[in-house]
């Protein structure tokens, strides 16, 4: 391993945080067409506005995809652990996103065929069930990480999961689901105030203002909850960055406060979260004074400062165990090999500037005003 450049701790440290941008690049990304599908019945009132929907998300939602497709891949090859555990023990949740999901693609393309209204009434409900459950389960997942899922590991490493769906759903994790909601049809209300005009504009724009409030009043709860009323994780044993994963070598205990110990060490941390706030409160501000760009930043700011959070709070936790704290699985011995890690780290070096770039160069074509006389010219409109 000495011919590698980087030791084992500096690559695990860097697919953590690759993890974490994938996941924030598709919030931003794909939490726009997300906000978009549910604020379909509700922003746009007429077919014509609804069509006009349609075209702003229709054309780039699958481009958007490719960060969660790159995100699960990471999982799967960064974190096998991680991916077994979570993809096996969430498996309901996960086909409950990815039936949602279907409905998107099918929605965009049936949507207009008939110009029976039921039908396309049926459609546009489709299409707001595509993106508010998404929004919502994500969250909630996210809400059980700091929970904890009910797995064990033998001395083989296999998992035996002892939970079920309705399990997820506690009243953390429905709060946590909710945060995700506020902040992904934020997202959504900035793109629609930005790029149309007119009544339906305006009401993206205070549909967007009460998601940007709720963001923060959930968010701020969310956050007190969590570090001063829930239990959280804490490894009490020396865990050897540079070893290979075994997750039964540490021992962990569940105790009051353990959520909090990351902030003690580095006070610096308390700095993520207030971005969240500023950034929705700015996009609260700049909905109300009808600009275009500073919505859209302030809420994109909020989306990476609220994951962000997530992630350095539950550091060096992936995914703790609620009935055996000791085989949580953590950063440091969940993770591939050195070599795996490194080699993939040279192909992201490669590929992931060409996924940037390319996604830029589409919002650039792409960009302008979405309107009624836009859509009638274009053939290929949905």
């Amino acid at each position: 391993m000495s011919s590698i450049p980087l030791d084992y701790e500096a690559v695990r440290l860097i697919w953590w945080a690759l993890l974490g941008i994938l996941l924030i690049g598709f919030a931003i990304m794909g939490g726009r067409d997300l906000g978009i599908g549910t604020l379909l019945p509700f922003v746009a009132r007429t077919d014509e506005e609804r069509r006009i929907l349609l075209n702003l998300a229709g054309p780039t939602w699958e481009g958007n995809q490719v960060w969660l497709i790159v995100g699960g891949a990471a999982i799967f090859a960064a974190f096998p652990p991680l991916y077994a555990v979570s993809f096996s023990g969430f498996y309901v949740a996960m086909i409950a996103i990815l039936l949602a999901l279907i409905l998107r693609p099918v929605g965009f393309k049936y949507r207009s065929k008939l110009a029976d209204p039921r039908w396309r009434a049926t459609w546009d409900w489709a299409l707001f069930i595509g993106g508010f459950v998404p929004s919502l389960v994500f969250g909630v997942a996210v809400g059980n990480l700091f929970l904890g899922a009910p797995f064990r590991l033998d001395d083989t490493l296999r998992t035996t999961y002892e939970g079920n769906f309705f399990l997820l759903l506690t009243p953390f994790a429905l709060l946590a689901g909710l945060v995700s909601l506020a902040m992904l049809v934020t997202q959504g209300a900035t793109v629609i105030a930005a790029r149309t005009e007119g009544e339906m504009a305006e009401r993206a724009r205070n549909y967007g203002r009460w998601a940007a409030l709720a963001t923060i009043v959930l968010f701020a709860l969310g956050g007190v909850f969590a570090l001063y009323v829930l239990n959280g994780y804490r490894v009490t044993s020396v865990q050897d960055v540079f070893g290979p994963s075994n997750p039964l070598n540490k021992t962990v205990v569940f105790e009051a406060g353990a959520w909090r110990a990351n902030y003690g060490l580095f006070p610096w941390m308390f700095a993520i979260p207030l971005l969240s706030i500023v950034g929705s409160f700015i996009a609260w501000w700049g909905l109300g004074a009808r600009a275009r760009l500073a919505p859209i930043l302030g809420s994109s700011v909020a989306i990476f400062g609220i994951i962000t959070t997530a992630g350095l709070t539950l550091f060096p936790f992936l995914l703790p165990s609620s009935v055996d704290p000791n085989v949580s699985l953590t950063l440091w011995d969940s993770s591939s090999s050195h070599l795996t890690l490194f080699t993939m780290l040279v192909a992201t070096a490669f590929f992931l500037p060409i996924i940037l770039v390319y996604t830029a160069w589409v919002f650039r074509v792409m960009r302008g005003p979405v309107t009624a006389e836009s859509v009638d010219k274009n053939p290929n409109a949905y």
